[in-house]
């Protein structure tokens, strides 16, 4: 009886889990592993700190590459109060007290550096909300996003913040980490050499998923380290970085379409590969593949744009994986085609011109004139039909009477379009005779 009243000392509370992440979070900029671009003694949080002026500032960079630690680290390096936020989850009340606290701090002798996570989810009248208390010193705003800020972000906003570029992880700072989460693990992670290769692979440059991962594999009981097929067994690969409608989407059709303008059908398979393994909808691939025909083979190679079409209209029929095939055909074909982009610019250059002109009417011996008075006024007088001049050339002006010939089309030596410049310069030539 008297145990269930007993009042000693309760037994000690064992210190809660920690993540290895967290545990594995850097105490100085020193132990961040990579970003040396930013970091280093020339990079622009290098020139700041050693100057002792550090401004607002916007991280742009993929996920688990350091933002948050290293605005964590900025704000103990030069003794500001670190305020973390999160875009998501903050609103306009929150924000004010934020503000109103910052302020408090700032009169006390005491500086902010306010940390937003996610901050481009924050609408333009939020963003706004930001620029008196940056301007007046009450916030060092430090902004992380793995959006394009350009696209995203206030121009009032940029114009206060340097933005910095953190970038993936390589697979050496990747090493350097998994020896330092061993080190913290006091024990060696049980995979061979190629299967260790693996796991940093699947981390794709994120290093707050290889801790995950290290943290699961550490806590296997395994005889003889894996190799690369046990681990993939175990381990389920982690999808790479794919947003259909951000900036990867643009990154990688961007990488596709110059491959394929730089003649590189490798290359141009590799990005392909990459864009439909992120989930990307081969219909807009295959309006994408049409469009370089168009656009960078033009008339050098005239059946380019046909066989677009006709791997699109292939893809329809089979549908997918096996359409796919047809669309990789056509990729090959326009990359190793002769390129021209002649007809392209020769298009914009008309449409450039066709806005300068205004409504210059066309001269009146190509217009029709189906009555007695357009007649009158000259309508059709003086038409040359070309398939009874010599040559079924009549050499006759086509432009507004006011306007000097130009040239916009200018074919090039390449391909099918050699023909067309011999074509071009003999009308030229014969212009010229009937003209002179």
């Amino acid at each position: 009886m008297s145990d269930l009243f007993d009042t000693g000392a309760a037994a000690p509370t064992p210190p809660a889990h920690r993540p290895l992440a967290d545990r594995l979070r850097p105490q100085t900029l020193a132990e961040v592993i990579g970003q040396a671009q930013v970091l280093g003694p020339n990079g622009p949080l290098g020139v700041m700190l050693t100057s002792g002026s550090l401004s607002s500032l916007v991280f742009w960079g993929p996920p688990g590459v350091g933002k948050t630690t290293i605005a964590r680290l900025l704000a103990q390096e030069t003794d500001l109060h670190f305020v973390q936020i999160s875009a998501i989850f903050t609103g306009v009340p929150d924000l004010k007290k934020v503000f109103e606290a910052a302020k408090i701090r700032r009169q006390n002798g005491q500086g902010t550096l306010l940390f937003v996570d996610e901050i481009h989810r924050f609408n333009k009248a939020q963003q706004d909300g930001f620029l008196p208390h940056m301007e007046d010193g009450t916030i060092l705003l430090v902004g992380a996003t793995t959006e394009n800020p350009s696209f995203e972000l206030n121009a009032a906003v940029l114009s206060r913040a340097q933005v910095l570029v953190l970038e993936r992880l390589s697979l050496r700072d990747l090493e350097r980490l998994t020896q330092r989460a061993e080190k913290e693990l006091d024990r060696a992670l049980p995979l061979t050499g190629p299967a260790r290769e693996a796991l940093q692979e699947m981390a794709d440059g994120d290093g707050r998923a290889l801790l995950n991962l290290i943290e699961q594999i550490a806590a296997w009981k395994v005889d003889t380290p894996l190799d690369p097929d046990a681990l993939s067994t175990r381990l389920m690969r982690r999808a790479a970085k794919y947003d259909k409608s951000g900036d990867e989407h643009y990154n990688l059709i961007s990488a596709l379409h110059k491959s394929v303008r730089g003649s590189d059908p490798d290359a141009a398979l590799y990005w392909f590969a990459r864009m439909l393994t992120g989930g990307e909808d081969p219909r807009y691939l295959a309006r994408r593949i049409t469009r370089m025909a168009v656009e960078d083979i033009g008339l050098a190679d005239p059946q380019a744009q046909a066989i677009c079409l006709q791997s699109w209209q292939t893809y329809e029929r089979l549908g997918s994986p096996e359409g796919e095939l047809a669309l990789a055909q056509a990729l090959v074909y326009l990359a190793l085609a002769p390129k021209s982009n002649g007809a392209y610019v020769g298009y914009k250059a008309a449409m450039r011109l066709a806005k300068q002109s205004g409504s210059e009417p066309p001269p009146k011996h190509i217009l029709n004139a189906p009555t007695s008075l357009m007649k009158d006024q000259g309508y059709g007088a003086g038409y040359a039909y070309d398939h009874d001049a010599e040559d079924g050339f009549s050499g006759q002006n086509y432009f507004p009477d006011s306007m000097d010939r130009p040239e916009l089309y200018q074919p090039v030596e390449r391909g099918f379009e050699r023909e067309l410049k011999k074509r071009l310069d003999y009308f030229a030539k014969l212009r010229a005779q009937r003209n002179g």
